[in-house]
């Protein structure tokens, strides 16, 4: 047979993959499958209503090409858009999101298959895109600026590319998806009806612009600016958001993370300002909520955005400080330096955040609180590896920072927030049983708490590991007391508050210890999961089972097995029988052993006595509950 002719032309090109799905598939890959096949119909649906043809879909990838650059866009927008509503319903390390590269060129056609440039600079565009995001090329940028609402999707400039195997730089941009609905299709039109479809849309949605517009007014005079947010508080309030890696490089994903995560550090330790934690940032990282949503739904006054590029030796950063009730800018700043000079940028960012906020330091204050962990570029690049790792929560993880850690302690011995955090490696091997040698484990973290303290007495890592340890050896006001001086290190950091409020019900005051977890959590609205185990048995100990009980149900839709999930788990069967609902706790029991089917009384016992709590009499009590819901001997 001879081969099929190659015929040439100018189409739409569309390239799609799942970012992270080596992971998702090692983590589990029952669920990454389901959701894969879930997620595909979504792109096949969209991109036959947008005039669309699948070309090839092998693994997690997909091409396609449209005749019009315009649906190829629209086709883009509306499914991450459904995408992201979808996400919403999984825990987040099980969401699934993708990148999008459109690019308009020639391409060539030989028996339905694509090849060319046209489409090798489509899937170097779909690298280029965020998670969850879409990049462009200047050819279908050319097209599509003035026939696309900007309220449904805006384009910012990355600049020119230089990308792999093609020779000249492509200009690409990236797509802002604004607040407006990307074109719907009612059920059962077809693919051919969809421009006049569009038509008819656009003049009803004309004539009700005015009638929506009042409507929109009215509704937001009557419920003011703060909506069904938080209200703000009474000192100057800000939200850093994780900056978005426009590097192309998912594993530069990280190094952009930690810029951000150093600068949210600094703001931690500044007094007279209001600052949320890093982790209730991340729901709105890489969508396109806008700052007053954003402002909102978190109760600050100001955002502060940014971008990261890294290439080579040289990263640029971008900043813009936003007023969240108006939406104007304050300022932006963008810094082009050799990426060893990264944490001079970070200092000179929170300079300028903390002034534009109002907060009156002396130069001494400066001095103290602008003061870097570590000055070595190289050990603070691990730590923040390390960092990623470690809040999994998992063994490997936790045994993988540990080594990353390490490494960086290596590079610059003086490095104490770094020696401290090595130290909670190890309180978390205890903890959650991971240890073949429980007791040297803890003195393992002694000693690195101890260590870190003696280089900075600021370090609340190593003050809160010390007040930990000192719970586990009954020493309850000294556990207090360290706990206290982790505020004092970082008054507005979270998870510094948390563990003094832990302390307080190691303590046995869990009135105190609820006030103080109340007060964590209004500095992380979206919080981690482990707030709710440590509100929840506070709740218990209160004897405010049904609050309780919702708490641990919080933590185990995030979580549903493994160490935390296990320990969590008891306590809600126990919850349901205080309760009085023994049906319901032998369905947890039922539920447990699925999970856990060697799972018995004598290893939850095992479990129970490592919770460091003054009254020893709630074992018995739990165990109890436990024996009567069903847990076998």
């Amino acid at each position: 047979m001879e081969p099929a002719q190659a015929r040439q032309k100018l189409t739409a090109v569309f390239v799609t993959d799942v970012v992270g799905y080596s992971r998702l598939m090692a983590e589990d890959h029952h669920a990454t499958v389901q959701t894969l096949a879930e997620y595909r119909e979504v792109f096949s649906t969209n991109i036959e209503q947008f005039q669309g043809r699948v070309v090839n879909a092998p693994g997690d990838s997909i091409l396609a090409e449209f005749e019009s650059v315009v649906e190829a866009v629209n086709c883009a927008v509306e499914v991450q858009r459904e995408l992201a509503v979808r996400n919403e319903k999984l825990p987040g390390e099980r969401r699934m999101h993708f990148r999008i590269g459109v690019n308009l060129g020639d391409v060539l056609v030989r028996e339905g298959e694509l090849f060319g440039d046209g489409v090798n600079i489509a899937a170097r565009l779909e690298a280029l895109a965020d998670p969850g995001g879409i990049c462009i090329s200047r050819t279908v940028y050319d097209q599509v600026k003035s026939r696309l609402p900007s309220q449904t999707v805006q384009f910012e400039y990355l600049g020119e590319q230089q990308v792999k195997n093609i020779p000249e730089p492509v200009r690409a941009y990236k797509a802002l998806i604004g607040t407006g609905a990307a074109p719907h299709i009612p059920a059962g039109l077809k693919p051919g009806d969809l421009l006049r479809w569009r038509r008819t849309a656009l003049v009803l949605a004309t004539g009700l612009a005015v009638l929506v517009g009042l409507i929109s007014l009215g509704y937001y005079l009557s419920i003011g600016p703060g909506g069904e947010g938080l209200p703000l508080p009474d000192e100057p309030s800000i939200v850093v958001l994780p900056f978005e890696n426009l590097s192309g490089d998912p594993e530069q994903d990280y190094f952009a993370a930690g810029i951000s995560k150093g600068i949210v550090t600094q703001l931690y330790r500044i007094p007279g300002i209001f600052v949320i934690h890093r982790q209730s940032s991340l729901p709105f990282a890489g969508k396109a909520a806008s700052v007053e949503e954003v402002g909102r739904k978190l109760g600050v006054r100001y955002v502060l955005e940014g971008s990261v590029q890294k290439s080579g030796e040289r990263v640029r950063v971008t900043t813009l400080l936003i007023s969240a009730p108006t939406g104007r800018q304050l300022w932006a700043e963008s810094y082009d330096r050799d990426w060893k000079e990264i944490l001079a940028v970070q200092d000179e960012i929170t300079r300028k955040v903390v002034t534009e906020l109002g907060a009156k330091l002396s130069m001494g204050d400066w001095l103290r609180y602008m003061s870097q962990a570590t000055d070595n570029i190289q050990a603070f690049d691990l730590y923040f590896q390390a960092d990623m790792l470690y809040t999994k929560g998992e063994r490997e993880a936790n045994a993988k920072a540990r080594q990353l850690l390490q490494q960086a302690v290596e590079l610059d011995p003086k490095f104490a927030r770094a020696v401290a955090f090595l130290g909670w490696t190890h309180i978390s091997e205890y903890r959650y049983g991971w240890s073949e040698n429980p007791e040297r484990s803890k003195q393992l973290a002694r000693e690195f708490a101890e260590r870190s303290l003696a280089m900075d007495d600021r370090v609340y890592l190593g003050h809160a590991l010390l007040s930990s340890l000192f719970s586990y050896e009954q020493q309850y006001e000294n556990a207090v007391a360290a706990a206290q001086r982790a505020v004092e290190s970082e008054p507005n950091n979270a998870i510094a508050i948390l563990i003094y409020g832990v302390s307080f019900l190691n303590a046995g005051q869990p009135a105190e210890a609820l006030a103080q977890l109340s007060r964590a959590k209004r500095h992380s609205p979206f919080p981690q999961p482990y707030f709710y185990t440590y509100t929840g048995i506070s709740q218990f100990f209160q004897g405010q089972y049904d609050d309780a009980a919702g708490e641990f149900r919080k933590f185990l839709a995030v979580l549903k097995k493994g160490g935390r999930a296990r320990r969590v788990r008891m306590w809600l069967i126990a919850t349901e029988m205080e309760r009085g609902r023994e049906a319901q706790a032998r369905e947890e029991v039922a539920e447990f052993l699925k999970h856990e089917p060697q799972f018995n009384l004598r290893k939850a016992e095992e479990l129970l006595e490592i919770f460091p709590f003054k009254d020893r009499s709630f074992i018995p009590r739990i165990l109890a509950h436990l024996r009567a819901a069903g847990l076998p001997e």
